[in-house]
């Protein structure tokens, strides 16, 4: 367990915690309550975006860590850390839509990309993110995160990711040096 002087305390989610996180990232990303925050993909993706199943696998697997954030005893964020090779790949990113904007998300990043070079010696950390979301990318462009025009197909059809309300949706790679 890690605490800072912002009063978070950073662990490893459990198998207790899977409904808190399913509800959070949901919350965060889908429906209307994910409105009261910036981060919503309420307009492009409908359904769900992720389930207990999908949280699972990540806390199960061996070279992954769902991170899980909390204040005062409730979580507030999370983040998925998996180590592959060289980087470590960060996602399932979700901060409570209440406290969007207040700087949360980026004492969370930073803490995410120490603890990735920290534990795995990594000296870059990748992500993805649906294209269209501009907003979401300049946002970690300002964390020094960097577009590489790198595609990979959204999923359409499997409706484990979301139902898309548009026909343009691919993910792009973003990539940071961690030094």
């Amino acid at each position: 367990m890690d605490t800072t002087a912002t009063g978070l305390t950073f662990r490893d989610a459990t198998g207790d915690d899977v409904d808190t996180l399913v509800a959070l990232i949901e919350s965060a990303y889908r429906g209307d309550a994910s409105r009261a925050g910036w981060t919503t993909e309420a307009d492009i993706l409908h359904g769900q975006r992720t389930d207990p199943e999908g949280v699972i696998a990540v806390i199960k697997s061996p070279d992954s860590r769902l991170v899980t954030v909390e204040r005062d005893g409730t979580v507030v964020a999370c983040c998925q850390l998996e180590h592959r090779g060289d980087h470590a790949y960060f996602g399932m990113f979700a901060v409570s839509p209440a406290l969007q904007g207040g700087g949360l998300g980026k004492v969370i990043i930073a803490e995410a990309e120490r603890q990735a070079r920290r534990t795995w010696g990594v000296t870059e950390m990748h992500m993805t993110v649906i294209s269209v979301r501009n907003d979401l990318i300049a946002w970690y462009e300002r964390r020094g995160y960097r577009r590489t025009g790198r595609m990979t197909p959204f999923p359409y059809g499997d409706e484990r990711f979301g139902v898309p309300q548009r026909d343009d949706l691919q993910f792009e790679l973003l990539v940071k040096g961690l030094v």
